[in-house]
């Protein structure tokens, strides 16, 4: 699939899905009652043509920011959230379904330290502030298994260039995925992009999950079948 650029925007390419089946009526509820007083303002490029900075003091609060990529069902995001008070978690995520879903959760664990970008990271990534990012994570990804396919994974310069601009210098970048050639991918542009190293020292630093984090219904999904879960930490340099 392929996103019509607005005048002025970079040409990009989107792939995968938007939207699923048929939304519960709870879920259109959350979307048309929560998700405009939780998505930050001016994120596309409709809204702002001249990407101008987001002013993170004012949407966060004055708390550290973390970004998460991809946030399925949102249990990680609103555990996290709920965990660290003092942080404020921005969440991007195209797919309409799992925004709604994790409207729900929102609702229901009371948290407001987060806001929901129903779109394409890239484009939030672009209004990001330099270096104002203290954590992101990558859990799960589409894997995108087919050969030709790769190249749509976000483990590519064109999404990590920007990501870590966006990161402060000593932040935390996490990926989880249970497929062995996305641990291949990650590794190889990861380190290849010169901006991050890997802190693992011993085969249990990518075996083992991290302490505070949450196993979520993609990572359960992957060990009932049978799929092992790598665990990949890097800094930024």
């Amino acid at each position: 699939m392929t996103n019509k650029a607005p005048t002025g925007a970079p040409w990009r390419n989107f792939y995968g899905r938007t939207k699923g089946k048929g939304l519960h009526q709870s879920h259109e509820r959350y979307l048309a009652e929560d998700l405009e007083g939780l998505a930050p303002k001016r994120v596309s490029w409709e809204e702002n043509p001249d990407r101008t900075p987001l002013d993170l003091k004012t949407l966060s609060g004055n708390r550290h920011v973390w970004l998460e990529v991809g946030f399925g069902g949102g249990e990680h995001m609103v555990h996290q959230a709920v965990e660290n008070p003092n942080v404020h978690i921005i969440g991007c995520e195209p797919y309409i379904n799992g925004v709604a879903t994790l409207l729900g959760k929102i609702r229901h664990a009371k948290v407001t330290n987060l806001s929901v970008h129903p779109g394409d990271a890239r484009d939030m990534m672009d209004v990001l502030p330099e270096a104002s990012v203290d954590r992101a994570f990558l859990l799960y990804p589409d894997p995108w298994p087919k050969k030709r396919h790769h190249r749509r994974r976000f483990v590519t310069p064109e999404h990590l260039a920007p990501l870590a601009r966006c990161l402060k210098p000593g932040a935390i970048f996490r990926v989880a995925t249970d497929i062995e050639d996305y641990v291949r991918q990650t590794l190889e542009q990861v380190l290849a992009s010169g901006d991050f190293e890997w802190l693992a020292e011993k085969p249990g630093d990518w075996r083992t999950p991290w302490s505070d984090s949450l196993s979520t219904r993609y990572e359960q999904k992957a060990l009932r079948e049978g799929r092992t879960p790598h665990y990949l930490t890097f800094r930024k340099l």
